[in-house]
Formats: C-alpha cells, sequence, structure tokens
C-alpha cells in the first residue's frame, strides 16, 4: 500500500468507455480533463457533489483556445460535467493566474502537441505548484522554458515524451499544519518526523508564519523533523495567503487563538475550493465565539477571545473538518464537528493520529 507502480502509454490514450468520475479530487478532474482533449473524440467528465460545484470554465476556454471542443452540460452553470473532444493544436493561450490547476492541466499535456505551444499567464498565484509542476515535469526528461520568477509564461516544444521516474513522494505539508498548529495553540510538545523540508510545498511556509506570529518552532534539518512547544502567546500579524490558500481554515484558527488582529490576504481563490472556506470559516468560528471580518479577497480576525465549545458543520469540507477540530481543542467547552468523517479526503486517520498524541477527540457514528 506504501507504492504505487504506474505502466504508461505515452501517447497511446484511449477514449474511456465511460463518464470518468473524478469523485472528490478537483486535481483529478482538472487534469485528466486536459488529457481528454488529446484525444479525437468525446469525452464526458464529472465528479462528486462539490465538483459539481467547482469552476472549470475557464481552463474549457484554454482547452478550445488550443484547438479542442469543450463545453459544459449546464450552460447557466461553470461546474462540471463537462464534455471534451480534441485533439490539441499548439499556439499561445492567455490564462488567469488565480488557479493553478487551470494552468498545470495544460502545461502537463503541452509535451504531447506538435509544435511550440506558450501558456501567458496573467498574474499568477500558487507560484509553488506551479513550480512543483515544473519539477516533476522536468524530472521526467521534459523541457520546460518559463519565467522562473513570476510565472508570467511557459513555453512548451513538443513532441516530447515522459520518461518513467523512480520517485519518494514528500510528506504533504497541507497535512502537517493541522497537528502544527494543534500543538503551538495548547500546552503541548510535539515532534513532527519525515517531512520534506528542501521541496516546493507552498504550505511549508506556514512554519515560517506561525513562527512570526511568535510559535516556537525549532526545524531540524539534519533529521527531516520539527518540534514544536505550545503554550507561547501569538500575536495577529498579516499574511498574503496568495502562494499559500489551502492553508486559510487552519491559519484563521490559529489567528482565532493569537492576541491582536491577524489580516489573511489574497484569498479569493479559497472561496472556489470544495466550498467558500472564508465564508465557511467564518460562520462556523463565529459560533464559536470568534471576531471575524471578511471582503471578497482578505479576512480579519480579531484574536485573544477565548473561544467556546460549539456545534459546527464541516460542510463536507476536509479542511474545515480539521481546523474546527484543532479549534476545538482549545475552546473552553465540547466542541462537536458534523460529518468529520471527510477528513479523510486528505489525511486518513487524522482523528485516530490525533488521538495518539493527546488529543482526546471522540469519534460519534
Amino acid at each position: 500500500k506504501d507504492k504505487w507502480t504506474i505502466e504508461g502509454v505515452g501517447r497511446n490514450l484511449v477514449v474511456p468507455s465511460d463518464i470518468v468520475d473524478a469523485g472528490n479530487s478537483g486535481t483529478t478532474f482538472y487534469f485528466v480533463t486536459a488529457m481528454a482533449a488529446l484525444l479525437d473524440q468525446w469525452s464526458v467528465l464529472s465528479g462528486d457533489w462539490q465538483i459539481r460545484r467547482r469552476p472549470v470554465r475557464a481552463l474549457l476556454r484554454t482547452l478550445e483556445d488550443l484547438g479542442a471542443t469543450a463545453f459544459t452540460t449546464r450552460s447557466a452553470v461553470d461546474a462540471a460535467p463537462v464534455v471534451v473532444r480534441g485533439p490539441l493544436e499548439a499556439g499561445t493561450v492567455k490564462i488567469g493566474g488565480n488557479f493553478s490547476q487551470f494552468i498545470s492541466a495544460p502545461l502537463l499535456v503541452s509535451p504531447m502537441i506538435d509544435g511550440i505551444t506558450r501558456l501567458e499567464v496573467e498574474n499568477a498565484k500558487e507560484k509553488p505548484y506551479l513550480q512543483m509542476t515544473v519539477d516533476w515535469m522536468t524530472q521526467q526528461g521534459v523541457k520546460v522554458d518559463y519565467d522562473s520568477k513570476n510565472y508570467s509564461y511557459f513555453e512548451i516544444k513538443g513532441p516530447q515524451a515522459y520518461h518513467p521516474v523512480n520517485a519518494r513522494i514528500p510528506s504533504d505539508w497541507e497535512s502537517v499544519a493541522f497537528p502544527l498548529v494543534a500543538a503551538a495553540v495548547t500546552d503541548s510538545k510535539l515532534t513532527i518526523e519525515d517531512l520534506d523540508l528542501e521541496g516546493n510545498q507552498g504550505d511549508a511556509a506556514i512554519v515560517d508564519v506561525l513562527q512570526e506570529m511568535g510559535a516556537n518552532i525549532h526545524v531540524d534539518h539534519e533529521h527531516n523533523s520539527l518540534t514544536v512547544i505550545g503554550g507561547t502567546k501569538l500575536h495577529g500579524i498579516t499574511v498574503n495567503c496568495s502562494d499559500i490558500p489551502d492553508a486559510v481554515p487552519i491559519l484563521s484558527v490559529a489567528a482565532s487563538f493569537a492576541e491582536g488582529t491577524t489580516k489573511l490576504t489574497g484569498i479569493e481563490m479559497v472561496r472556489a475550493k470544495e466550498t467558500d472556506r472564508v465564508a465557511v470559516m467564518h460562520q462556523e468560528l463565529a459560533k464559536m465565539g470568534a471576531h471575524i471580518e471578511e471582503t471578497h479577497d482578505s479576512m480579519t480576525i480579531h484574536g485573544g477571545h477565548q473561544l467556546t465549545g460549539a456545534a459546527v458543520l464541516s460542510h463536507d469540507d476536509h479542511r474545515v473538518a480539521m481546523a474546527l477540530a484543532v479549534a476545538g481543542l482549545f475552546a473552553k467547552g465540547e466542541t462537536v464537528v458534523s460529518d468529520a468523517q471527510c477528513a479523510s479526503v486528505s489525511f486518513p486517520g487524522f482523528f485516530e493520529i490525533m488521538n495518539r498524541v493527546g488529543a482526546g477527540f471522540v469519534i460519534k457514528k
């Protein structure tokens, strides 16, 4: 279960015999939609109820600009199901930079296109994910010319072949963030091991953010681990989250614990994840007594108020569920998070693992 072996087919993809169901995975949905556009036949792609609410039309426009036919089955709704038919042709396209997946998806299939494909990106955000995409392509032998500072363009000369590699998948910093904050806001000492301290995962920046807020965190590069010692008072700061959007739910929890005001900016894209995470975290933390204001692109959290346990909703969003569970650890009284099992989407065994280090979560079925 700890190793996957993938037998590639190169450019010999086949048309799926049924609707492609991406489940709850936005990455799968967007990337496979772009792959389907390589085929000169129709493919239909969809996912669960959250995928069927997430925006997709900007990606479809990019694929159309490269020669594909692509549309949603609901003309009034910018979401799956989608219907796609290729083939793709080389060319230059302009792409908005709010969502890295809308850039990574056509970037990954560009080596399969004959000729030069150029993606011109306006105001790129989530930059670490774009760098991660290029790094994986480079590791597999694909040459990508790109703006490594601002990520304003990517240029690929095709056709190029992806070469097989043996790779170790690094630890997921998006998951590390939850026990990290849990230890920082409680009187705990926790060591987290086997971390990726040298990679390009944007959410590793949460360590720097928490340290700036006053958290006592020691990073051990020699042993790829970090130790956080809780009990220190955090203080509010301003954080540009455009490169770490998935950290917004747990950072809003840390900010609720901190003294003073914390402002999370650059978070417009966070409204188009599994849920509108800005509105949802505002709504649920307010039930616990948090003082929060929001704009379309920011959250302002006035911290230092004792949170009170409450019945809160996960909205079937894994990051919301885990963030609210962490909030419950330092709230006064009992906190009940509904539908918390959705945490398994990105962190299977989250509650059991946290209980092994003393969290005291009670799982009710």
